[in-house]
């Protein structure tokens, strides 16, 4: 069956009569075999352990940790992709991906920048307990939020809000370090003006470089401030881009701010192909989320049987994904946000929820694979992993 498979391939005729020509000049390739597979893992690696030389304090809530490969050199990435660093905290094994601040270009070293959430379990650990010196486990680069030249205009504009700054950050610096010739507007919403990652660099290009515009939109701005208050509207960035034609619209920051910004997008007629969004992780309280069975409390508690063997305790309101961490059994994951589809399992029996908009391939729906980051459970339940 596989042999029949690969006949159907684009090549494959082409490939034989390579074959034939190796074999009849005596042409031997076997030393070779392995060779692609080291260069994909280099250029791919399932896992990488950095060391952290170097730690900023971008803003009171926020840091950059500095990071170096401990045994390899790094792998390239595109601006605007992310790494997901694996962190033990009380026992308790997991990882969460945090954008690359740093640009393509310096091979050197990633720069990830980490925004203090409340109650955040990995960016607390990141900012007070770890130290230069201190090595991390991390995925090699991943994610489709950049820039691709062939399909998107060279006038970008970026709407940002909470640690949603990180990848721009990225972008702006390779702009600026290459010599790109791209227009960039950077909108920054935040609550407050003292609180804002990379304020002063970001002041600093905009004074300098005429095709960089950064625009920090405070909602509570001090007395006296003379800067942009309020949110990020339709009538403020028509206000400062002009006419948005030939302008592609980049989102990433909180969920509020999708739901707030892509309508006032609209309303500049603003063709959803031309915004691109970043993903985001699911609301803080799934239980009020379009759908949910209001039947079902967050702390209901249900029992999870996995692989006919393992049986633990599951909460409503706390992803399959999470849960499993707690219990002990450790599962492949990337962006916890529902994309990648890294941490996929199959239910076996028993119901769970699945907040709108879930990236699920149909073949996975017809065979009842889930992605266990954004997948909560209704009931108990039997999985396969």
């Amino acid at each position: 069956m596989a042999g029949d498979i690969v006949k159907e391939f684009d090549g494959y005729d082409r490939i034989l009569q390579e074959i034939e020509v190796c074999r009849k000049y005596g042409i031997n390739y076997t030393a070779d075999r392995d060779g692609a597979e080291k260069y994909i893992h280099r250029l791919h690696p399932p896992g990488m352990r950095v060391r952290v030389t170097d730690i900023v304090q971008e803003s009171p809530s926020t840091k950059t940790l500095r990071l170096v490969s401990t045994d390899r050199t790094l792998p390239p990435f595109q601006a605007g992709q992310y790494i997901a660093l694996t962190v033990e905290v009380d026992h308790l094994r997991t990882s969460r991906p945090y954008s690359i601040s740093s640009p393509p270009n310096q091979v050197g070293h990633y720069d990830v920048t980490v925004k203090r959430v409340e109650g955040g379990l990995v960016s607390n650990h990141l900012l007070d307990r770890v130290k230069r010196g201190d090595v991390l486990e991390s995925s090699g680069p991943a994610g489709n939020f950049y820039h691709n030249p062939l399909f998107h205009d060279p006038r970008m504009v970026f709407l940002a809000g909470g640690s949603g700054i990180t990848p721009f950050m990225s972008m702006v610096r390779e702009v600026l370090q290459c010599g790109l010739d791209r227009t960039v507007y950077l909108f920054y919403g935040s609550k407050d003006l003292h609180d804002i990652p990379f304020h002063g660099e970001l002041s600093g290009f905009s004074g300098r470089f005429e095709h960089i515009h950064y625009i920090p939109v405070i909602e509570h701005p001090p007395e006296g401030y003379e800067g942009h208050c309020g949110v990020i509207t339709a009538e403020l960035i028509r206000r400062i881009i002009g006419d948005p034609e030939d302008h592609t619209f980049y989102l990433c920051g909180p969920k509020a701010m999708y739901d707030f910004c892509i309508p006032e997008l609209e309303k500049m007629g603003v063709s959803r192909r031309k915004i691109r969004k970043e993903i985001y992780g699911p609301p803080m309280n799934m239980c009020e989320a379009p759908g949910w069975p209001p039947e079902v409390k967050a702390d209901d508690l249900f029992t999870v049987v996995v692989n006919g063997v393992q049986r633990l305790r599951a909460r409503a309101g706390e992803s399959l994904l999470a849960s499993l961490e707690k219990g002990g059994i450790l599962i492949p994951s990337l962006c916890r946000c529902g994309e990648c589809s890294k941490c996929r399992l199959k239910i076996l029996s028993g119901r769970v929820f699945q907040p709108p908009g879930v990236l699920l391939r149909r073949s996975d729906r017809q065979f009842g694979y889930v992605h266990s980051c954004v997948s909560y459970p209704l009931g108990d339940l039997e999985v396969l992993i």
